[in-house]
């Protein structure tokens, strides 16, 4: 997630009760001891009242404004009768399973059959029972659907059976709700809106509920909103003065909240409270929302607006969006030909049928295998059989064939890819190469369905700081006065400074140690009230307190020494808070009215007159300070982009001049900016800004835009003190792994909110961008000028890369092109260029270049460059991130994938794999994916493969039984056929199977572009397979046809030589493909012939089953072995020659690498294999 430079999210605090002047303010100074205080006009008589959060875009300004009554929602404080009376809302009880005891059957059945091909099975197992059509047993027909109905049902039920489970724990937690002036305990499900509840330290919030009070006498509470957003650090939330200094126990809260209907917006709130006649707004930082924690703050009481389904935490559950892997979409196109197989072999019975009723018309009496006539009774009572007429036989024979030839589309396909994904993932999961040991996490497999699509990414999108770096700020150098203070000057280990300081008895030491420039490290020690020791005391002081961190003491082992640690929403912030206490500028305690800092050893109170949050309009925030040198003062810190524009540059412009070029300098190291400034504020300046705050913090419609507006008047004029650079290191392998991304084949796009210099920085670092590349800028501030840009580069590229048509993907992503682009483009031109004209021009700039680097975009911005890439192109997309801001691009992706870091589990949640590290995307696709991808684009083909030659084998059988579809396998053995005979060996290869091993595909990426060019899945392959279906149906059947001939074998016999044939056939051809063997596999494939004989045994020693005992009588001549060898000889030479002439003549690089793996000299062929790569994907351009 990328962090922004500044903080988010901020308060605006000021002295409700103070109007005075300066002059006062100075009249009140103590001195005369080590802690010496400003005191402004009565600050320290009142708490300090805080205002709403200002919002940070038009989006959040939303939440001022007036509520009409027709879409408000009227909530009465502490009286939940009156308040459900005319309406009642929903109760607090959640409910998350989807099923209940009534609804399970009908509603699991009815999702399941929104697969069409159950359906189809449905249909073909309902005609099946009817007389007319009863080809199998009745029950023998419906046991497929109803194995693979159930298991499926079972799996839902466990799946909803711990929903139902979690729910009950969570509506059965209790909390303390006020009930006649006392709090009383009471289960969650039963609080209701209205009714004010108690919320202690470290519990989690049942409901969404409006703060009233808290223990804190300023109001301010702090929670931790990690289940809600994945952010881990804690967020400041206030009561209204007016509700602060009531107790609900001793003093009855009666007033009026009107606020908006439910909605899913977790960063916005709007609302007005009605109390005692005055009217007062409420907003986001009033609220606080189910699921939340309350930390650091003893108690907070606060009355239920939302609750149950209504809460926003339930109304943004819904989940991620499903996805379906690309191999099961194609497969689709492969079911339709299959479709149309089986209507034509049903026409063609049904046409046969009809020649040969017309032809024996007048025989149909006494013709053998088809009389009409019933002599079962003797020749006395002679019955007709029913016959339909020659039109309505041919329709029932055209039905008949449907049943008879049903598993032409295998229903059990689908089970197996449910079964064989399974096994995959917990191979994904169980990898110790993807784990990480400083989180302690392991890989997460949060979607089934699309793993196969690891192996055929063509796009990678990553965030950058989390993703590619380790978000773990840290400060670097600082630029004060216009000198520059870089660490690379501290580069021994002694320079790390932990400063200390002494406070009642006990010393405290910052958490973090910070690597400290000697010389400005002596300067901040000196007493030096020259130009420049000014600038180095205001800069950290600036530092220290311009933020909203809150220091926490934490104990240590020895008990005279305490370890100060500061939370925040901002890791920048916590970076500027250390560094400023290694240079002895400590910030040891807050409070919403003043901050204590501990400046070389002697304690200073500050009083915080008022804070101006950051925003993404000005880029910056400020603090407003009464000093103890009876001054007020401004610091201000923020983008250079925005700071720039409101420096006074008439003072000291060599000072700004040197600044710029510093921070030109540190971004070029990749280094996170900062420019640090002062404004000092005289009498009439103070009351006019108090005056202006005071209005915009009260007013009631348009809060936030006025609250901007002060801030902007304020933060003007302002003396430029310096600015820092703070590094995010990059995350360990990370420049290795989007090498070998790059060399797979894969195009790497970086998209972040970082400036234009840092990212580029950081894309050098990363191997990203290298020094040969050409660059492409584009910066625009219009959309005609956007047009212009992207068409001179357009052109520009074709001169440059003339032969781009030719020229491989693969080599141009790799590097080894001939000419190497990289497009580097801002988020101020992508708002003309996304949802307009101008996608096209840049999807074909961006096709043309190797990297691709956005800077400066927004969340949204992030989805609407990976839906431009869907829109024009079917290549697969992934992308990756760690924030909640990456959740859009994640779930627009084809694959998302969350790293679980520093900024909680909102990109995880919503990911359908998680990790660690960025570097484990490299085992993940070029080793799991690929694997993946090639067993499940076996396993499909071999389905078709293997059912389809059982229904070739049973159509020619019926072209010689006057097309009457009487079958010579028995009903059970051809239920089996799918579920027992064959499908075991297939899961298992699905998968155990390896066609190379780990260390070749992570030595040679390149073999990744194998899943890329469709490989192991395209209609060659399966044209192909369709062929040796057909002759190897042909060979199984006829070679025992011709060979009894003449023989008095009855059908049974012949058909279980069939059964045993057919399924020793499809096992071998398998085994033929089979790369990795291990007893597993050994079992599988053997065991399942060994099982198919025990099972044909089983069912002719059965007297009351058709063929009793024919598997005996055959079993014991000779000539039934030497059929059943010449048959596996006939039916599978074929592919095995053309199988070797293939890959000796013609190998692609998986065959290469496979034999060179084999032989050991793997070394010898890479250059070879290159070339080959490259030409492929060429040729099939052309």
């Amino acid at each position: 997630m990328e962090t922004s430079n500044h903080a988010i999210e901020r308060t605006s605090s000021v002295n409700s009760s103070s109007k005075r002047s300066i002059s006062s303010i100075q009249s009140r100074m103590s001195g005369g001891n080590s802690l010496r205080e400003v005191s402004v006009a009565e600050l320290g008589s009142k708490p300090v009242r805080q205002s709403s959060r200002g919002g940070d875009s038009e989006f959040f300004s939303m939440s001022f404004k007036e509520i009409n009554d027709e879409d408000a929602r009227l909530v009465y404080i502490n009286d939940p009768e009156r308040t459900n009376e005319e309406y009642e809302f929903a109760g607090n009880e959640v409910q998350t399973g989807k099923y209940s005891l009534i609804t399970f059957l009908p509603r699991n059945l009815f999702e399941q059959f929104h697969r069409v091909a159950y359906i189809y099975f449905l249909v073909i197992a309902i005609l099946n029972q009817l007389p007319q059509l009863a080809v199998f047993g009745r029950g023998a027909s419906i046991l497929p659907l109803a194995f693979v109905l159930f298991v499926t049902a079972v799996k839902d039920a466990y799946e909803d059976y711990r929903r139902h489970r979690a729910d009950k724990i969570e509506n059965n937690r209790h909390a303390l709700v006020l009930n006649n002036g006392q709090f009383q305990s009471k289960r969650w499900k039963d609080i209701w809106v209205g009714e004010v509840i108690k919320i202690k330290a470290n519990e989690t919030l049942p409901c969404d509920m409006v703060l009233l009070s808290t223990s804190d006498p300023t109001g301010v509470a702090y929670v931790q909103t990690i289940n809600l957003d994945g952010e881990s650090n804690l967020k400041t939330r206030y009561a209204k003065q007016e509700t602060l200094l009531r107790s609900p126990e001793g003093e009855k809260i009666v007033g009026l909240i009107k606020c908006e209907k439910p909605n899913r917006n977790i960063y916005g709130f709007q609302a007005n409270m009605e109390l005692d006649g005055k009217k007062l707004s409420l907003g986001p930082s009033n609220i606080i929302l189910r699921g939340c924690e309350l930390k650091n703050t003893t108690w907070a009481v606060g009355v239920a607006v939302y609750t149950g389904r209504e809460t926003k935490a339930m109304l943004n559950s819904s989940g991620a969006p499903s996805k379906r892997s690309s191999l099961e979409t194609r497969m689709n196109l492969e079911i339709v030909i299959l479709s149309f197989f089986l209507i034509t072999l049903c026409m063609v019975v049904s046409i046969g049928a009809a020649v040969w009723l017309k032809h024996f018309e007048d025989r149909l009496d006494s013709i053998v295998f088809y009389h009409k006539k019933d002599y079962s009774k003797g020749m006395v009572d002679i019955d007709n059989y029913n016959y339909y007429g020659w039109g309505m036989e041919i329709f029932f024979t055209f039905l008949m064939a449907v049943i008879v030839f049903q598993i032409m589309i295998p229903i059990s396909l689908y089970i197996s890819m449910e079964l064989v994904r399974i096994g995959q993932a917990y191979f994904m999961v169980r990898d110790m190469n993807m784990y990480d040991e400083a989180s302690d996490s392991r890989f997460q497999c949060r979607a089934l369905n699309i793993n196969e699509d690891l192996g055929q990414i063509k796009y990678v999108f990553s965030d950058k700081t989390g993703t590619l770096t380790e978000n773990k700020m840290e400060f670097r150098c600082a630029s004060i006065g216009g000198v520059d203070y870089s660490n690379t000057k501290a580069s021994m280990p002694g320079d790390q400074v932990a400063y200390m300081v002494k406070v009642d008895g006990k010393l405290m030491k910052p958490k973090v140690t910070v690597k400290a420039n000697p010389e400005l490290l002596q300067l901040a020690r000196s007493e030096n009230d020259s130009p420049g020791g000014t600038y180095i005391h205001d800069f950290f002081l600036a530092l220290a307190s311009c933020n909203t961190l809150v220091p926490f003491v934490i104990d240590t082992s020895d008990p005279a020494v305490k370890i100060i640690d500061y939370q925040g929403e901002s890791p920048d912030e916590q970076a500027l808070a250390y560094a400023a206490a290694a240079y002895g500028y400590m910030l040891i305690e807050r409070s919403s009215g003043h901050i204590v800092i501990d400046v070389q050893g002697e304690k200073q109170r500050f009083n915080v007159l008022g804070l101006h949050e950051f925003d993404s309009d000005r880029k910056r925030m400020s603090v407003i300070l009464g000093c103890p040198d009876k001054s007020v003062k401004v610091y201000v810190k923020g983008a250079d982009t925005t700071m720039f524009s409101v420096i006074d540059r008439s003072y000291q412009e060599n000072v700004v001049h040197a600044t710029e070029n510093h921070l030109h300098s540190y971004s070029s190291l990749g280094l996170r900016t900062l420019v640090v400034g002062v404004r000092e504020l005289s009498s009439s300046e103070f009351e006019q800004w108090h005056s202006a705050f005071e209005a915009a913090s009260t007013a009631l419609m348009g809060r936030a835009a006025l609250l901007r507006k002060v801030a902007s008047n304020v933060e003007t004029k302002i003396k430029v003190l310096g600015a820092s650079g703070i590094e995010d290191k990059l995350q360990q392998g990370v420049p290795e792994a989007i090498e070998s991304l790059r060399a797979a084949g894969m195009k790497v796009w970086v998209l972040t909110g970082d400036k234009q210099e840092t990212a580029i920085s950081i894309g050098y670092s990363s191997k990203l961008l290298t020094g040969n590349m050409t660059q492409i800028i584009i910066n625009n501030n219009s959309k005609e000028s956007c047009r212009k840009n992207l068409e001179e580069n357009l052109l520009m590229s074709k001169k440059l890369m003339p032969d781009s048509t030719i020229e491989s993907d693969a080599a141009r992503s790799s590097g080894t092109g001939k000419v190497q682009l990289a497009l580097i483009i801002d988020g101020t031109s992508l708002v003309y260029v996304l949802d307009s004209d101008l996608e096209e021009q840049l999807f074909q700039l961006a096709s043309k270049c190797s990297v691709v680097l956005c800077c400066r975009v927004a969340p949204l911005q992030k989805a609407g460059i990976v839906a431009l890439v869907k829109r024009r192109t079917a290549d697969m997309t992934l992308a990756i991130g760690d924030g909640a801001n990456d959740v859009s691009m994640i779930q627009m992706a084809d694959v998302g994938v969350g790293i679980s870091g520093q900024e909680g589990r909102q990109a995880v949640m919503a990911s359908d794999f998680s990790m660690g590290q960025f570097r484990f995307l490299i085992p993940l696709l070029l080793v799991h994916g690929h694997w993946n991808y090639q067993r499940m684009a076996y396993m499909i083909i071999y389905n078709f493969y293997r059912n389809s030659v059982f229904v070739f084998l049973m159509f020619w059988f019926t072209l010689f039984t006057g097309f009457t579809l009487t079958t010579a396998i028995t009903e059970w053995s051809s239920v089996l056929y799918s579920v027992i005979y064959t499908s075991f060996p297939t899961i298992v290869v699905g998968i155990l199977d390896k066609n190379l091993s780990r260390r070749t595909l992570l030595e040679y990426p390149q073999l990744y572009g194998s899943g890329q060019r469709d490989e192991s899945y395209n209609s060659k392959l399966f044209w192909l397979a369709m062929a040796d279906t057909l002759w190897q149906s042909i060979v199984v059947y006829f070679i025992p046809l011709f060979a009894y001939w003449n023989s008095t074998i009855d059908i049974s016999s012949l058909g279980d030589l069939w059964t045993i044939a057919i399924v020793i056939v499809v096992n071998f051809h398998l085994a033929m493909d089979v790369i990795r063997w291990n007893w597993i596999t050994h079992a599988a494939i053997w065991g399942s012939i060994i099982a198919t004989c025990l099972c044909v045994m089983i069912i002719d020693a059965i007297p009351m089953l058709f063929g009793f005992w024919s598997i005996f009588e055959i079993g014991k001549t000779s000539l039934f072995w030497a059929l059943l060898l010449i048959i596996i000889v006939a039916a599978l030479a074929p592919r095995l020659v053309i199988k070797v002439l293939y890959q000796y003549y013609r190998p692609n690089d998986i065959q290469i690498a496979r034999e060179a793996e084999k032989y050991g000299n793997l070394r010898q062929v890479e250059q070879p294999e290159v070339e080959m790569n490259s030409m492929t994907m060429a040729n099939q351009r052309r």
